[in-house]
């Protein structure tokens, strides 16, 4: 089972994609944290954001995905999420992936692959599995060489 691959991605999703991409900009600048940044979008309108924060949270959950959803739940005053659109940077991992399965995201649109913990189709196939009550669709590559290049620049320089 694979996301869909880089194709012509609607200029709504660009805009969605680069708005991640400077949340992930952020966490790496202003908090040190993994360069990875997540929105969550409803009928073209941000819901929720968030960026990697675990380091600063001392919490292994904060992952952008994980605080997007948060802040989206703030926002609307619910815990579900039909209809929506979730923007991430890097792939999302196996705990990310069953947030917004359970969150009832209807689709996710990712940067790059994660080839460590994916959780749609590189590693694991969590995000796209069968057997769930819920399906989301999934998109792949979507400004994948910029949020690339921002990770591995990020990892030299912590070596």
């Amino acid at each position: 089972m694979d996301a869909a691959p880089a194709a012509d991605f609607p200029d709504d999703d660009e805009r969605w994609m680069r708005r991640a991409l400077e949340l992930a900009a952020h966490a790496r600048d202003a908090e040190g944290e993994v360069p990875v940044g997540a929105v969550l979008v409803v009928e073209g309108h941000l819901i929720g954001e968030g960026w990697n924060r675990n380091i600063t949270l001392n919490d292994p959950s904060a992952h952008a995905e994980i605080l997007a959803l948060r802040d989206a739940g703030g926002k609307v005053g619910n815990y579900r999420f039909p209809g929506s659109t979730l923007y991430a940077t890097l792939e999302p991992c196996a705990m990310c992936a069953m947030a917004l399965v359970h969150a009832r995201v209807a689709r996710v649109v990712y940067a790059a692959a994660d080839p460590k913990t994916g959780a749609a189709g590189s590693v694991f196939d969590t995000l796209l599995s069968p057997l769930h009550n819920h399906h989301i669709e999934v998109a792949a590559g979507l400004l994948a060489e910029q949020s690339s290049v921002m990770l591995r620049e990020f990892f030299r320089n912590r070596r």
